[in-house]
């Protein structure tokens, strides 16, 4: 498929990394490896008739799926961008509704098809988009080669990941303008975000690109407002938000799966050209340093004055799969007033994607993060961080996780 040399960029401005070869090749191997997604699992055991879901309708089949996969509906984002396959479904008054976990992303429309992302450790994302089935119709669902159109394309360095887009839509459908190109994660400026998505509770974060479509004359871009609901009725929909933690969350865990999913195949493919000399090792630490900086909340965009309040079910939903430490402090615990959390080190360090990184490079990442939240050597790249807040982080870590290096 992308039989050349693939250059992407892998954390941030200026870090060009050579990836050889593309995804779907050796050592790779991306549609002949066996799957291990959340989703995939899930399909084998409806299909085995272990779980059953509810055919009786559109609404009814998406909590279903939504329950089985462990997707809280309180996540859900709307976005009336034609930013899909099903583009031309998606309008101002009939808004694609997002759903996600830590590792499993789900989309729908009303009157449409279901769309999954579901993560994989070794692979990435593992997509399908498949009709939702009526009455006693069996479930049939394919995975998408067209999915890979976006997703491992240039805005995910071609390697099977997460988009998203921010853009001013037309009036009558396209885009107009578009922001953040091949950008993700929580250190996208806000002024940069939300374009195409309704947004509520967001009020402090004014002015901002959600909202609103868009229209060109002879005077340039003219924006106009939507309020969200006014176009379409909530009750087509799990919630009736579509409320900003829950974007931002997301904004977070894009960026991170990203980085993962980017360092999974690098790492692959500098392994498979043998023992790795200086060049690769150098390589490998100067990415592991990258990644830990992202983990560690290092270069957040500040909330705006007044914080977030959020939704309380969606607070509520994500609490309650968090990791406590010997403290009783975990790494889900909101801040909301400055920033997003309490100890700035992300709970996706739990997730398929973190999971699946290669040895090689996750140990790097394990020494680094060692090495950042270390009270008797501190570090200045992280002197962001109270003296507290890592003692508190090795804490919840040591607690939580299994493979720290020995010593750690």
């Amino acid at each position: 498929m992308f039989r050349r040399l693939l250059a992407f960029l892998l954390f941030g401005a200026g870090t060009v990394v050579a990836v050889e070869p593309a995804f779907d090749q050796p050592p790779h191997n991306y549609w002949q490896h066996p799957l291990g997604d959340r989703f995939t699992r899930l399909k084998e055991a409806v299909e085995a008739g272990r779980i059953v879901l509810d055919g009786s309708g559109g609404k009814p089949f998406l909590l279903s799926l939504l329950g089985a996969l462990e997707v809280p509906a309180s996540s859900q984002m709307l976005v009336f961008s034609t930013t899909s396959l099903q583009l031309r479904l998606i309008t101002p008054s009939n808004p694609r509704a997002l759903f996600f976990n830590e590792d499993v992303y789900v989309g729908y429309i009303p009157g449409g098809r279901i769309e999954v992302v579901s993560l994989d450790p070794a692979l990435g994302g593992i997509y399908y988009i498949f009709d939702i089935p009526r009455g006693a119709e069996p479930l049939q669902a394919e995975r998408s080669n067209r999915c890979m159109n976006c997703h491992a394309a240039e805005d995910t360095g071609y390697v099977p990941a997460l988009v998203i887009k921010s853009v001013i839509p037309g009036i009558r459908g396209g885009s107009l303008d578009s922001y953040r190109h091949g950008e993700t994660g929580h250190g996208v400026p806000f002024a940069e975000r939300f374009g195409g998505w309704y947004l509520t509770g967001a009020g402090n974060f004014a002015p901002n690109l959600g909202n609103a479509v868009g229209q060109f004359s002879p005077e340039g871009l003219t924006k106009f407002p939507l309020v969200p609901g006014a176009e379409f009725d909530y009750a087509r929909y799990p919630m009736a938000s579509s409320d900003v933690l829950p974007q931002l969350l997301h904004e977070h865990q894009i960026g991170f799966v990203n980085r993962a999913v980017a360092a999974t195949y690098h790492t692959r493919a500098l392994l498979a050209k043998g023992p790795l000399d200086n060049a690769g090792i150098a390589d490998l630490d100067a990415q592991a340093r990258a990644f830990t900086r992202y983990l560690l909340f290092a270069d957040e965009v500040p909330l705006p004055p007044g914080g977030v309040a959020g939704e309380p079910s969606f607070k509520a939903d994500f609490l309650r799969t968090r990791r406590v430490g010997a403290q009783g402090a975990a790494l889900k615990d909101f801040d909301l007033r400055t920033r997003l959390f309490r100890y700035r080190c992300s709970y996706m360090i739990y997730g398929a994607a973190f999971s699946g990184l290669p040895p090689e490079f996750k140990q790097r990442v394990y020494r680094r993060l060692g090495e950042a939240v270390d009270i008797a050597r501190p570090d200045s790249e992280y002197a962001y961080l109270p003296m507290a807040e890592k003692q508190t982080i090795r804490g919840i870590l040591r607690t939580t996780l299994t493979d720290l290096p020995g010593g750690w």
